[in-house]
């Protein structure tokens, strides 16, 4: 017994002893300032890490030693022997080399040997700077990846993503808020990139078999086999939430996205503008002999990355890169983005994916180190790659069930077979954690309580939502405070059929709202559905070009609370829809839609839609009608597949294109007309200077039809932002029959304000917008007019307005508020025409 248990006491000092952490500083040994983007490693066990631009830096390693080494352009390599494995205090001085101090460089380096000095100069001249030299080879030998050479190929796909609560500490786990929940702090870790302390909440596994063709064409068949989840309800929302934060990335594209935003890629060929890059050393990575290469920012507040380079010195293709990004970049709720990417490299011309890790540090308050925060981790397996197996092609093509997204679909033992690689203890323990912890009432509450915040709808029985709560109060001329509630069933995520409904009262004009619809799905596959629904309501019919397909959506022009003028120009719309729609092929929907419509004034004291027709003027409108719509999203991704599947945000586009006929005499409706309408509106990012935003909408109406059927250039004129509306156009403003729209706006997510000293520092954000519109009227809809609006058409020249806005407002990461500054480019004879003007909006972004 003694024997065994001296044996035990050996194994767990080998344990304790088995693993090193360092947090610390590097410091120039004169001045004591900070060294930023210092290279520290252990070199026994290749694992490096940088300096943050204050000079802070963590490493760590699982195994035991007692080397680290520390190096930066113009200082001398410095050795240190590790006398505490544990040190969150650690001190270099790094002292200035003599070849610096005499500008007497004696960096040498080959590219065959990679025979580098150790004493080195500030910063080399581009074409004296060796990396300079392996990257243009890089760049002559720009990879593609070889899947996409290939007739055909499949591999499995291992995908494992986890939430963790970060800088958790003895104060915050004491709160009041965890009584009887004590039991999850016992899985609290530190994090091997920064050293934070953490607690795993959440974790999802995927198990995906892939295949494709390239030849005729490419298309790529991706089927889940296996699906664990734990946590919420919701948990595939969540799970697709997480997947859509982390985008797939071509390492070898100039820009990489991430969040939407585009940062510099550390090997893009016009890198060496926005980054210092250091030759290193030379590395063997499982048999590859790689140049190790250093790189940094130049400048502090870009959308850069800092990290290593491994390319391989037999084709100059990158065999490992590591970014992350340095402390100080303007994007909110992210304190760090740190990735890791492995490739094989079969050949010259070819690279495949390995291994790809990625780690976002995100907080909701405050970007300081010690606040609270979360840690989204993704990692993914490539393996089994098979190049011979031809399948059929209509074997690549097959639309795969939805519903297999379903979760946890296979037995604890099917996962410990076919994970490439094994769950650590405190993942293993994420499942039973919070198992138990969905036993525990309270955090039941909590969780019902975010899920209404996100939402807006609460849960008052079994299968019955009230909401949304976030429309349950509005206002406007004609009906005063309103307010509004609604109802809606709710089996799952996934149901297949849905009734909802909702009742409001204006306590201006003493009058009760309602409307409700029913809608039921036949296919998940081709999303196959009917839907039927009705209401009664006040509206602004004078605010969009292309109408909404649902019922239960509501104008902001006639619920916004503060305008710049009396709106009464608002209708009774009584309308009941009755719809059939298919998607066919994937993100391709086509819709059939018959209206039945009764319009008339919400005050006729103040407006009228009155019109002459047969001899007679007729203050109200009925309007019957048939519409044809094909809606098409290539590339959008949606998570569930019932009926209401939640989008995740892309740079999908949309385009539409819809035609309606005018059904004269069908339920007593008053004209017979046609309409053609088409709407392209798209997200696109160019490079680093940001994001734009464009819509285009055009529509001809081939008849004469009276106010309430034409075409208003969309008017605001609330103090509020509403995209593809023009601010400095009032509601019936401009009136036409044939139109075409732009509306254009392009956010420079501070690439311009963050090169301003001292103006950098307040992360504000610049955007830049112009919108115009071209319209006429016939002259038959001119004649029958006999309604209080004078017509005007921006028939002479397009219309246009223009601004720019400062975004990113507010404190911390809560910087949602948005300022405009809005000029009306001409006819500005109209009367009454707004030649400026301020409008405030809210848009939360990263």
């Amino acid at each position: 017994m003694r024997y065994y248990i001296t044996i035990l006491l050996f194994i767990l000092c080998v344990l304790i002893n088995a693993q090193v952490k360092i947090q610390g500083k590097v410091i120039d040994a004169e001045t004591l300032e900070p060294i930023a983007y210092a290279d520290i490693r252990l070199p026994e066990l290749k694992i490096n890490a940088t300096s943050n631009s204050d000079g802070t830096f963590y490493i760590e390693s699982a195994v035991n030693t007692d080397k680290l080494t520390i190096s930066k352009n113009g200082y001398e390599f410095s050795n240190y022997v590790i006398e505490k494995k544990i040190d969150y205090s650690f001190v270099a001085q790094l002292f200035p080399s003599e070849d610096d101090k005499n500008n007497n460089p004696t960096e040498t380096v080959d590219l065959q040997t990679a025979v580098v000095s150790s004493k080195k100069k500030v910063r080399l001249k581009k074409k004296e700077n060796p990396a300079y030299a392996i990257l243009r080879e890089v760049w002559k030998r720009k990879k593609k990846n070889g899947l996409k050479l290939v007739p055909h190929y499949q591999y499995d796909e291992y995908e494992k993503l986890q939430f963790d609560i970060s800088n958790i500490d003895s104060t915050f786990m004491k709160r009041k808020l965890f009584k009887g929940m004590e039991f999850i702090f016992d899985k609290v870790d530190t994090s091997s990139i920064n050293g934070k302390t953490f607690l795993p909440a959440f974790l999802n596994e995927s198990l995906y078999k892939v295949a494709g063709i390239n030849k005729p064409s490419t298309k790529e068949r991706r089927e889940l086999i296996a699906n664990k989840t734990s946590g919420f309800e919701n948990n595939e929302v969540v799970a697709s939430v997480v997947k859509n934060i982390f985008r797939d990335i071509d390492i070898y594209d100039n820009r990489v996205n991430i969040l939407d935003i585009k940062f510099v890629s550390p090997i893009a060929s016009d890198g060496f503008s926005v980054y210092d890059y250091e030759l290193k050393d030379t590395v063997d990575i499982d048999g590859v002999e790689s140049y190790r290469i250093k790189y940094y920012p130049r400048r502090n507040g870009e959308l850069t990355f800092k990290g290593d380079l491994y390319i391989s010195k037999a084709n100059y293709a990158v065999k490992e890169v590591v970014m992350e990004t340095t402390k100080d970049i303007n994007v909110n709720f992210v304190r760090n983005v740190f990735m890791d990417l492995e490739f094989d490299i079969p050949n010259d011309s070819v690279f495949y994916p390995r291994k790809e890790y990625a780690m976002l540090d995100m907080t909701l308050i405050s970007k300081k180190e010690n606040s609270k925060g979360i840690f989204a981790h993704k990692t993914v397996n490539y393996y089994n790659y098979d190049f011979d197996t031809d399948h059929p092609e209509k074997y690549y093509y097959e639309r795969i069930d939805p519903s297999k997204t379903s979760i946890n679909n296979q037995s604890d033992e099917f996962w410990t077979e076919n994970r490439p690689e094994a769950l650590t203890k405190n993942q293993e323990g994420i499942y039973t954690t919070l198992e138990e912890l969905n036993k525990v009432p309270k955090f039941n509450r909590i969780v019902k309580g975010i899920e209404v915040l996100g939402s807006g709808y609460y849960n008052i029985w079994n299968s019955i939502d009230i909401g949304n709560l976030y429309s349950s109060f509005g206002y406007n001329q004609i009906e005063g405070v309103r307010l509004r509630a609604g109802a809606r069933t709710y089996f799952s995520q996934n149901d297949m059929w849905r009734a909802q409904g909702f009742v409001a009262y204006g306590f201006k004009d003493d009058k009760f709202k309602y409307g409700g619809d029913f809608r039921y799905m036949f296919n998940k596959y081709n999303r196959f559905q009917v839907g039927i629904g009705t209401k009664r309501d006040v509206e602004q019919l004078a605010a969009t070009l292309t109408s909404s397909d649902g019922i239960m959506t509501r104008s902001f022009a006639s619920s916004s609370i503060i305008n710049q003028g009396n709106n009464t120009y608002l209708s009774n719309n009584n309308l009941t829809n009755v719809y059939t729609s298919i998607e066919p092929w994937k993100n391709v929907v086509f819709r059939v839609d018959g209206n039945y419509q009764y319009i008339k004034p919400a005050d006729s004291e103040h407006f009228s839609i009155a019109y002459e027709k047969d001899g007679q003027v007729k203050e109200n409108l009925t309007n019957s009608s048939l519409s044809v719509s094909i809606i098409a999203r290539p590339k959008a991704k949606y998570t569930q597949y019932g009926l209401d599947r939640f989008e995740l945000t892309t740079l999908a586009p949309t385009i539409m294109l819809r035609y309606t006929r005018g059904l004269k005499g069908v339920i007593n409706s008053d004209f017979e007309y046609d309409k053609l309408q088409f709407l392209y509106t798209q997200p696109i990012l160019i490079g680093s200077f940001g994001r734009t935003l464009i819509t285009v909408e055009a529509g001809k109406t081939f008849q004469a039809v009276p106010l309430s059927l034409l075409s208003a250039i969309p008017g605001n004129e609330s103090y509020g932002q509403v995209y593809g509306t023009f601010s400095q156009v009032d509601y019936y403003e401009f009136v036409t029959d044939q139109y075409a729209t732009m509306n254009w706006e392009h956010h420079f997510n501070g690439w311009i304000l963050n090169k301003i000293p001292l103006v950098k520092k307040l992360k504000l954000r610049e955007v830049g917008f112009l919108r115009g519109a071209y319209g006429d009227l016939s002259d038959k809809s001119i004649a029958m007019n006999h309604s209080t609006i004078n017509y005007f058409t921006p028939n002479k020249q397009i219309y246009y307005e223009y601004g720019f806005g400062i975004e990113n407002i507010g404190y911390g990461n809560i910087r949602p508020i948005r300022v405009d500054f809005n000029w009306r480019g001409n006819y500005n004879d109209i009367p009454g025409a707004r030649k400026f003007g301020v409008t405030v909006g809210l848009n939360w972004k990263f």
